[in-house]
């Protein structure tokens, strides 16, 4: 059960802090993957042109080289310096936000957010969902609360993306460097949805769409691959905008559902979770989290999230008013909205 403050403020200057480098990832254009590297100049031939290249890790363990250009191109040389001269200072304001309580993710979740970015995903309206949704939000709305752990990246589509050429998921994810293969369907007749990192605790990455019912499999054909359907996501998705997550040395740039759609659609989701409670109270307390800090810094997106919500979602979450209200209790203003909202 969820007692006590829910979430705190970070401190003014720390969120100024956050929003400078939120606005030069967000003009940064591509990001370079992996660590900053260094530059190395190397001869492939005897006697022939010498090159630049940025050797770096791209994934943990594993060192990999980008070509730059002849060593007498100095634009090439210069344009790559300052890149990686922005890719050293994001990642020092990313530590430094980390030890100011900050979420960050771990590095080979940086690595999928970065491939999905650079190859233009969620600029054509893919959404990060789910609990990184949530941790991002938290940064973006400058509170530090209790935050699960998760070794999921959930990734859903509204409607077909505006993608100017078909971007396969798969063939996309493969160029991560990481070895992801996809989880057979259940049952095995039906297509994946999902892709996984070996072991059992590895990282997984599903893609979701809107559908009227739970786990129902739907063809994506710009991604080349199939989506598992959730009920009531069209609402979800409907708002969605531009923020950023935090992510191994990277601030990267994603698209978020609205704050108080997520809201709604996590209590709704709570209730849906037959036989999971643990489930169901993370969808809670991430909820009403959210709930706390909008209340503070946008009091009108609750009621609007509210009026906006089907209503079979409502039906669902007014069941739980006497658990909000409980759980609520250290924040009487957003127990007060939710009260009113559940009327």
């Amino acid at each position: 059960m969820v007692t006590g403050l829910l979430y705190r403020k970070h401190e003014p200057a720390f969120q100024t802090q956050y929003a400078e480098l939120k606005e030069r990832a967000l003009g940064a254009g591509a990001l370079l993957p992996g660590t900053v590297g260094t530059l190395a100049r190397r001869s492939p031939n005897a006697g022939g042109q010498d090159y630049w290249y940025r050797v770096y890790y791209s994934v943990p363990g594993r060192q990999s080289e980008q070509f730059v250009g002849a060593a007498d191109d100095t634009v090439a040389y210069a344009a790559m310096r300052e890149r990686m001269e922005l890719a050293q200072w994001m990642q020092a304001q990313v530590v430094a936000l980390r030890k100011l309580g900050y979420q960050v993710v771990d590095k080979k979740m940086s690595r999928v957010l970065v491939e999905l970015h650079n190859r233009g995903a969620f600029a054509a309206g893919l959404c990060l969902v789910g609990t990184l949704a949530y941790l991002a939000w938290l940064n973006e709305l400058g509170a530090g609360a209790s935050a699960p752990g998760t070794q999921d990246v959930d990734l859903a589509r509204r409607t077909r993306l505006k993608l100017a050429l078909p971007m396969p998921f798969l063939q996309t994810l493969a160029g991560t460097g990481l070895p992801f293969a996809p989880i057979p369907g259940m049952p095995s007749k039906h297509p994946s949805t999902s892709i996984k990192l070996p072991g059992a605790e590895a990282l997984r990455v599903d893609l979701l769409a809107p559908g009227k019912s739970l786990g129902a499999i739907v063809t994506v054909p710009e991604l080349a691959w199939h989506a598992q359907t959730v009920p009531y996501y069209d609402y979800l998705l409907a708002d969605s905008e531009p923020a950023a997550i935090l992510a191994g040395g990277h601030c990267v740039p994603v698209r978020l559902p609205h704050p108080s759609r997520m809201v709604w659609h996590k209590l709704y989701s709570s209730t849906s979770r037959t036989g999971q409670r643990e489930k169901a109270a993370k969808d809670r307390q991430q909820a009403v989290t959210l709930a706390a800090i909008l209340v503070e810094e946008a009091p009108d997106a609750l009621q609007r999230g509210w009026r906006l919500a089907p209503p079979q979602v409502r039906t669902k979450v007014r069941a739980l008013k006497a658990v909000l209200r409980e759980e609520l209790s250290a924040h009487p203003s957003a127990q007060d909205v939710i009260v009113e909202c559940l009327k």
